[in-house]
């Protein structure tokens, strides 16, 4: 039987690993890290200290294509209620890795949801079907982001440095179509560049569909308004922030959350 952890990059999947491995060896671990192509280039030097320090099996795979292509390809741009990318480029992926190496009584797979966002281990229960999906961080004893952070340094490890830029996740080089308001003036604040990457990669959809789309959504009277992220930026820039609404953080969910169903057999 093979344990296989979706390795993400990201502290939670850190701490289901090392838990997967106490119970089960790193002889029958497999880290899976499926690599969207726009990850934070500290991402891989995580992830190279990280499985060099727990001596397993580490697997990278890939679709070949980033989120904006997939988007280009699909011909819709991605958003929190619908993310392409993460059916393709994350499930889909991991799904023809999974069906060409294990059949479902072979292997478990294990998610990094700690028990925080337990409500959320039904969907990937039921998507993962027929493989077995189980949730390590769930179970006692109960430990905190910051617990999580603790331990890695005190194996000498530096935490991903997008964590110390405020970001609630290491994926995806700190961009996310399911990420909110915040989440994006916080890009703009730590990484202008890249937010004025991702801003023109926005326009260039909306020019590539002829369509008055965007990422991000307002509500205003009840009523839902596209938001762009030229136009969010433009209000941070001239502090016109009464409009934005900086609790809105969204968050990466590409293993826990499922736009389209996946069929593994």
């Amino acid at each position: 039987m093979k344990h296989i952890v979706f390795y993400s990059g990201g502290i939670g999947s850190w701490a289901t690993a090392k838990r997967v491995i106490k119970e089960h060896g790193n002889e029958n671990t497999i880290l899976l890290f499926t690599d969207t192509l726009i990850e934070d280039t500290d991402l891989y030097r995580f992830i190279d200290e990280t499985v060099k320090e727990m001596d397993v099996k580490f697997v990278r795979i890939e679709d070949g294509r980033t989120p904006w292509e997939v988007f280009k390809d699909v011909r819709y741009l991605g958003n929190s209620r619908l993310a392409q990318c993460s059916h393709i480029l994350k499930q889909k992926t991991s799904e023809k890795w999974l069906k060409d190496n294990f059949k479902p009584e072979e292997c478990i797979l294990y998610l990094g949801i700690d028990w925080t966002e337990e409500h959320r281990t039904k969907a990937p229960r039921k998507h993962w079907h027929p493989y077995h999906v189980e949730f390590p961080m769930c179970k006692e004893p109960y430990v905190t982001k910051d617990e999580m952070l603790k331990e890695l340094e005190n194996l000498g490890i530096e935490q991903p440095r997008l964590y110390k830029m405020g970001f609630s996740h290491n994926n995806c080089g700190g961009f996310c179509v399911r990420a909110g308001q915040g989440h994006f003036a916080n890009l703009l604040k730590q990484m202008p560049d890249l937010y004025k990457y991702h801003e023109n990669k926005e326009e260039e959809m909306r020019k590539f569909l002829k369509k008055d789309v965007s990422i991000l959504r307002r509500t205003r009277n009840g009523k839902r308004f596209n938001l762009t992220l030229k136009q969010l930026r433009e209000e941070l820039e001239s502090n016109q922030t009464e409009n934005v609404d900086m609790n809105d953080i969204g968050g990466c969910g590409c293993f826990v959350n499922f736009d389209k169903k996946i069929n593994f057999i």
